[in-house]
């Protein structure tokens, strides 16, 4: 069946056309992400908990299949209820599973502590964000070799899902969060072909929220999923209790439907019913979106910029509680901001040891890092490119395997001979 919602525009790949095949382009991108080493490593990096301390809590993989799951339901309930869309028309939502299985590819081991801590060392070197490096590894590491880099040709449509962020980071006074490397406006050239997207901005509107229909798709599933899923680890976990939310709403300024909505979350946790409750507001979610036409300065290019999400606004509210209770309860406890501490401390001295070695020097003092990378590093035209690497390497690591690094560089009684092979 062909989708006349997109044109050749929308799955041109910035490298060589692939070969035909039984498969749509979105279809291949999809395919290409589970299979790729960095989706893999996903089910050992920190969602909430660190990973591997509870086998029963949501990892960065788990989060990432019940976001493209959401992303595939809402293209699904918007092609037979929106008015818009026919089965030759509509949101393709092997496209939106790409994006949303892609959309944590890039971070760090040890959550948004991890994240902060890369980009504190990188800052002198143009920072480290994690949608950033989700664009790197598309752009430059999957599917390449361990020498040449030039990631898994993605579609533009695919390419433009993931950039939630458009922002250089060199274009902010002080930037901490939410921006793309200076070096991939590359990549911005090639999703908006030329057109100047800053028009945007001059009427009104921030670059980072131009986005196209499937990346405001992925945006909300992604809502959808850790606002929910959130407290529902917090509370398996006892770190959400009934108590502590009546404690938290008495500081909080609730409307009657919000505290509706926390009585029966009471009632839930009460029937031992938690899951089965939050996955049902997963349904009312999705039902809360709907389509409308827009103009812009590219949707005359492509129907994924004719096009913008609306998500009823009970759905938002009730989201924005949920992460805000959650934030407080879970994510800002003595025993998370210890364990980020641990994390912040275990990648700051990996990435200086490393640093000290293979930055400023023309040879290495020791071989610290498998032959590839160190490979890579040496043949990096300067400093900053050589760090970039350094930074790729660590991004890329696993908790477990973070730790076991550490361990290895700094604890004598850890290690052997042959535990690097």
């Amino acid at each position: 069946m062909n989708n006349t919602f997109y044109n050749s525009f929308d799955t041109q790949c910035r490298e060589d056309e692939r070969k035909d095949d039984y498969r749509t382009p979105f279809e291949q991108d999809r395919d290409r992400i589970i299979h790729t080493a960095s989706f893999r490593r996903l089910q050992a990096k920190t969602q909430v908990f660190l990973s591997g301390e509870y086998d029963f809590y949501r990892t960065r993989l788990t989060h990432s299949l019940e976001v493209a799951q959401i992303g595939r339901a809402i293209c699904s309930y918007l092609q037979r209820k929106s008015p818009f869309f026919t089965d030759t028309y509509f949101i393709d939502p092997h496209l939106v599973e790409a994006i949303c299985l892609s959309h944590d590819l890039g971070h760090p081991p040890f959550g948004h502590a991890g994240e902060r801590t890369l980009h504190n060392v990188m800052k002198q070197f143009g920072g480290f964000e994690g949608n950033a490096q989700t664009l790197r590894l598309l752009t430059e590491t999957v599917y390449s070799d361990k020498v040449s880099r030039k990631g898994m040709n993605p579609t533009r449509s695919f390419l433009d899902g993931v950039l939630k962020y458009k922002t250089l980071f060199g274009e902010l006074n002080n930037p901490k969060n939410h921006f793309i490397y200076n070096e991939q406006k590359q990549f911005l050239d090639f999703v908006f072909e030329g057109i100047d997207i800053t028009k945007e901005i001059e009427a009104g509107k921030q670059r980072d929220h131009f986005r196209s229909i499937e990346c405001q798709i992925m945006d909300w599933s992604d809502d959808v999923a850790y606002s929910l899923n959130d407290i529902a680890d917090g509370i398996h976990s006892g770190f959400i209790t009934q108590q502590k939310i009546e404690q938290w709403a008495e500081t909080q300024n609730l409307d009657e439907e919000l505290r509706k909505t926390l009585e029966l979350l009471f009632a839930a946790m009460n029937e031992g019913n938690v899951e089965r409750s939050l996955s049902g507001k997963i349904g009312d979610y999705i039902e809360s979106c709907k389509i409308v036409e827009t103009t812009n300065v590219f949707s005359s290019k492509t129907n994924r910029y004719r096009y913008n999400l609306v998500v009823d606004e009970k759905a938002i509210k009730e989201s924005t509680m949920f992460k805000k209770l959650s934030l407080d309860l879970v994510f800002l406890s003595p025993q998370l901001h210890q364990l980020e501490k641990k994390g912040d401390y275990l990648l700051k001295r990996i990435f200086d040891t490393f640093a000290e070695n293979y930055l400023g020097k023309e040879k290495f003092e020791l071989n610290l890092l498998p032959k590839y990378v160190e490979q890579n590093i040496f043949s990096a035209p300067d400093t900053e490119h050589r760090a970039r690497l350094l930074c790729d390497y660590i991004a890329g690591m696993t908790d477990g395997f973070a730790i076991r690094t550490y361990k290895r560089l700094f604890d004598p009684e850890f290690g052997s001979m042959v535990d690097l092979i």
